[in-house]
């Protein structure tokens, strides 16, 4: 049987290509996620607000997201300075993330999210509007 001495060099050519190959895949675009409301209108007063993260091109959910930064304020109503401290509450659902607020006033309210999703680069950011009713 006749070995050939350029064979590991072959073996190692092809490994680093494929390993370049996989590097250079097309991983998601971070703007093909966005933060949904579940709800477009709450009570006023304590609420519970639910947001769901989908990935836009098949709407799946996108579990196990790291939410940073959240703000709640009534930029809809020209009162952006009227913001409410907004608490992280558990979620049952994937990819539903749960928010609880005290909504001081009927009218509208902002909902400012910042994520980072797992295994992309860049982050989520949305600004979502709903509705507080007496």
């Amino acid at each position: 049987m006749k070995k050939y001495a350029s064979a590991p060099a072959l073996r190692a050519a092809l490994i680093a290509v494929s390993l370049a190959g996989s590097a250079t895949l097309a991983r998601a675009d971070i703007k093909d996620y966005e933060f949904q409301l579940v709800d477009q209108t709450v009570k006023k007063g304590d609420a519970v607000i639910s947001v769901r993260l989908v990935h836009k091109p098949d709407g799946k959910p996108v579990p196990d997201a790291v939410i940073f930064a959240t703000r709640l304020d009534m930029a809809p109503d020209g009162m952006q300075e009227m913001a409410t401290k907004i608490a992280p509450m558990p979620s049952t659902e994937p990819g539903v993330y749960k928010f609880k607020a005290t909504l001081t006033m009927a009218g509208g309210w902002q909902l400012s999210l910042g994520a980072k999703v797992q295994g992309e680069t860049g982050t989520v950011e949305n600004r979502l509007v709903l509705k507080a009713t007496p």
